[in-house]
């Protein structure tokens, strides 16, 4: 049986200020124009956390910053 654990991160709007997820009040939700330097913040954070075997579930982007959820297998020890 494959086990996870699970581990969610903050980080401020400081580090992603330029990185905006516009949702209109209809609800039609869209990434505007965002600055290559912002996508490789993005990257980095995903690769050092995909180099410890995280995987990304999901991110929640709010106007203070992001909330970033992630899983990993356990490995399972035999007693």
């Amino acid at each position: 049986m494959n086990l996870f654990e699970y581990e969610i991160t903050q980080h401020s709007a400081d580090s992603f200020r330029e990185m905006v997820y516009f949702c209109s009040p209809e609800g039609t939700c869209r990434l505007e124009s965002i600055p290559r330097p912002q996508i490789q913040v993005m990257e980095k954070l995903l690769n050092e956390r995909g180099r410890k075997g995280w995987e990304l579930l999901q991110v929640s982007f709010g106007k203070d910053g992001i909330l970033v959820f992630w899983k990993r297998m356990i490995i399972e020890e035999n007693e």
